[in-house]
């Protein structure tokens, strides 16, 4: 403990010094010897420590995008070097040093809570011993010393004994009950924050070994809060369970209004997004507006949740714009009513043995065709030569016909296969045929 008293010695009267001012504001409202005074004192220490870590935590936002952004990246290296661990690593610190990412970014605002944790736990462990430190003296070590949160004093612990519990005006069932529901409740909101995180703002397409070691940080943490616990005052337990409520609706404002691309969390979100546009007919806010502005940017390189979100706005007759807003399009709209009905259809495919029924219906039909033309032309001759033919053969020896040339009346003979049509070329004497 002087180990500890000495490294954090430089913080340990700031933080004491912030309590007493407080607990001076909530002493004239509930009384200076009640648990509300200082409980609310060290509620309010941690707000104001969260407050001034709120740029750290945007640091911390802006490093896991850069994260998310590095997962295609990752997920390469991994492929590559699969069968290669050592490489595998070698390669994952290279790309970290030429982003300038960290991977532990998310224990920052962790490690920069420990100096005032440290500090606090101190100052309510010299309290419970009787030790005045910082700007706390003897008055308002008295007075700290008969403040009860639920029955329990503010420096007792789980692990304490019955006559260090009763010098403390408390009994030993009352603190172990009000510990143990706190250091539950510290735990379980640690890994419900945690879990939030995993669930709908991490894009689970991609395995990385920053997915892995924020699932392993799920399980370990509350573990971690549940064995320290016990061994923690009452005024470190409030410390703790307000940091991690407080983290838990940072995570749940940061999931709702800026979502990991990719994840359950965006599509959420731009689904309300849409809602808004359809409703309104426009863009409300310069942050929405932002947002649609980077959809559009991506172009081809959308994700599936973009697409979707560009697709409803397709269909609800709006098109989104370089710069973040919509507008009105009819082309769109023509598309998302009846733009695909208007599109040619294509001929329905027939099966094999339709198509050789319907060959040999259009052989018929043309055969047919060309015998009555054929037939019409040798009618008519035989009608102007005035019946000849019929003469003839009923009279008398009809006249030969000339070597070479057709007879009259009778049909034209037709081209072989391969043969032009017309009056064929005589062959020359020398050919066998």
């Amino acid at each position: 403990m002087d180990t500890i008293a000495s490294l954090f010695s430089f913080i340990t009267t700031p933080v004491s010094w912030v309590i007493v001012q407080f607990h001076t504001v909530y002493g004239a409202i509930f009384g200076p010897n009640t648990g509300w005074a200082w409980g609310l004192s060290i509620v309010s220490l941690v707000i104001l420590i969260r407050i001034c870590l709120i740029p750290l935590f945007v640091k911390q936002i802006k490093s896991t995008r850069n994260m998310q952004a590095l997962q295609p990246k990752m997920k390469a290296i991994q492929e590559r070097y699969k069968n290669d661990k050592q490489r595998q690593s070698e390669e994952m610190m290279k790309l970290y040093k030429e982003t300038g990412t960290n991977p532990l970014s998310s224990c920052l605002p962790i490690l920069a809570q420990s100096p005032f944790f440290f500090a606090l736990y101190y100052v309510l462990s010299s309290i419970a011993s009787g030790k005045t430190i910082g700007v706390i003296n003897e008055s308002l070590l008295d007075s700290a010393r008969q403040a009860h949160i639920f029955g329990a004093p503010l420096a007792s612990k789980f692990t304490d004994s019955t006559e260090k519990v009763a010098a403390l005006g408390a009994s030993l069932t009352d603190v172990r009950i009000i510990t143990a529901i706190m250091i539950i409740m510290m735990s379980a909101s640690q890994f419900y924050t945690q879990r939030q995180l995993m669930q709908k703002n991490v894009d689970l397409t991609v395995k990385t070994p920053y997915m892995q070691q924020q699932k392993m940080l799920m399980y370990i943490f509350p573990v971690i809060f549940a064995v320290m616990g016990i061994n923690f005052p009452v005024g470190v337990l409030i410390y703790w369970l307000t940091t991690n409520v407080w983290t838990m609706g940072q995570q749940m404002f940061v999931i709702n209004q800026n979502p990991t691309p990719g994840s359950q969390a965006q599509d959420h979100y731009l689904q309300r997004l849409l809602k808004s546009v359809t409703v309104h007919s426009e863009v409300r806010s310069r942050r929405k507006r932002s947002v649609i502005q980077a959809i559009v940017a991506k172009g081809a390189d959308r994700n599936e949740n973009e697409r979707r979100f560009i697709t409803g706005l397709t269909k609800a007759g709006f098109a989104a714009q370089p710069d973040g807003t919509v507008a009105k399009s009819d082309t769109a709209v023509a598309e998302a009513e009846g733009g695909p009905a208007q599109r040619r259809q294509q001929p329905k495919r027939l099966t094999k043995s339709k198509r050789h029924s319907a060959s040999a219906q259009q052989g018929v039909a043309k055969s047919s065709e060309s015998g009555d033309s054929e037939s019409k032309p040798s009618l008519e001759k035989d009608a102007r030569s005035g019946g000849t033919s019929g003469a003839g053969d009923s009279g008398g020896d009809a006249k030969p016909t000339p070597a070479g040339k057709p007879a009259s009346g009778s049909a034209r003979q037709q081209p072989k296969s391969g043969q032009r049509k017309g009056q064929q070329r005589p062959k020359h004497p020398s050919s066998k045929k």
